[in-house]
């Protein structure tokens, strides 16, 4: 079995491009009038949130394609898609409460996004809860799918909440009026994007990783057969 998963390419030159990507923020995107240099932070969030979205897509569907095959190399991927996943919408919720406390005044406000990201997080907790449950594995991996697949549900209540109810949470890429500056803007899509490459060699090596802990299991599981019948 294949256990080397870990791409070279896109770790460096994610890390290289994110480094690129501190010159945008600091040197080329502007300082916002109102909050000056805390606005910064926005080419942090801005990317981790997004591809928390991507991670919990990936869950989804590989949790999807588990239910149909019953592969566990796809119960993996959605397990390995969650965590990266979790700790994207960990890094999300904190650094859009320092943005909250230097915009809003307050640490936290029971806005419509940041509820149903909050709610999109205790759901995740649950599914890697449910993954330290001692339990049958493919028990486990069918109730992980379950979960996996009903918490996406609310992802678009999360990119849509700002529109379907008031929301005090700014639009970056609005269509009329506000939104942000093209130097910004240049600033922000060039942060998502090299934080794909980081996402992308994070999500493989975590994938590894689980790859080669079944593959020990399987030969420590050979090993005492072996052992049995030689006794």
């Amino acid at each position: 079995m294949q256990t080397r998963f870990f791409p070279a390419a896109p770790a460096l030159a994610g890390g290289a491009g994110m480094a690129c990507c501190q010159w945008l923020a600091y040197g080329y995107a502007p300082l916002e009038q109102t909050m000056g240099l805390a606005q910064k932070i926005f080419y942090f969030h801005l990317p981790v949130a997004w591809w928390c979205f991507v991670s919990f897509f990936v869950a989804c569907a590989a949790a999807i394609a588990y239910l149909k095959t019953r592969r566990p190399a796809w119960d993996m991927l959605c397990a390995a898609a969650v965590e990266i996943g979790m700790v994207c919408a960990t890094l999300a919720l904190l650094t859009g409460s320092v943005w909250g406390r230097h915009s809003w005044g307050v640490w936290w406000t029971w806005d419509p996004r940041l509820t149903t990201t909050l709610i999109l997080w205790f759901i995740y907790a649950g599914y890697v809860a449910l993954r330290a449950m001692d339990m049958p594995p493919e028990r486990r991996a069918v109730l992980g799918s379950v979960v996996a697949i009903a918490g996406f549900i609310d992802v678009p209540l999360v990119f849509l909440s700002a529109r379907l109810w008031r929301s005090i949470h700014p639009a970056v890429f609005a269509s009329r009026g506000g939104g942000l500056e093209p130097e910004m803007a240049v600033a922000a899509i060039a942060s998502v994007l090299c934080f794909g490459l980081v996402w992308l060699a994070l999500l493989s090596l975590r994938y590894g990783q689980m790859r080669m802990a079944a593959r020990l299991d399987q030969l420590l599981l050979k090993n005492m057969s072996d052992d049995d019948l030689a006794a």
